[in-house]
């Protein structure tokens, strides 16, 4: 991850957000920008999430699970636990959807059944055989 310095001055505190609907006797909708600080934002990768909670909160926890197939044999080490309310939940969610759906518009879409997506190369080849 760039540390912060080394990105461009206009890029360094502001991020876009998700502009609330408009009221209907207002102006369309403007992007709103709101600034941030991540000079002491931590990065780390996650494979593994497990989501809990309370009634007033919810509980995400990340992790690296050194074994992606079938069920580990070794407890998954929890890295990152992230808690929050309900509200920001929804919020983080809706613009979560936003962009899985940008990016499989994009892309193509996201297949999360590993069985699906990795398939010996004998079968792959009878569902896609060689043209002539």
């Amino acid at each position: 991850m760039a540390k912060s310095e080394d990105r461009p001055e206009n890029d360094k505190n502001v991020e876009p957000t998700v502009a609330p609907a408009p009221a209907a006797s207002e102006p369309a909708a403007v992007r709103q920008q709101v600034q941030i600080d991540d000079t002491k934002a931590l990065a780390s990768y996650a494979n593994f999430c497990r989501v809990t909670g309370t009634p007033e909160e919810l509980i995400i926890d990340f992790g690296l699970n050194p074994q992606p197939f079938g069920i580990p044999l070794q407890p998954i080490p929890i890295t990152q636990r992230l808690i929050t309310n309900f509200y920001t939940a929804k919020r983080m969610l809706h613009a979560l959807t936003l962009t899985i759906q940008r990016h499989e518009a994009t892309f193509g879409v996201l297949e999360t059944d590993v069985q699906k997506r990795v398939m010996p190369g004998a079968m792959r080849q009878q569902q896609n055989p060689p043209r002539p």
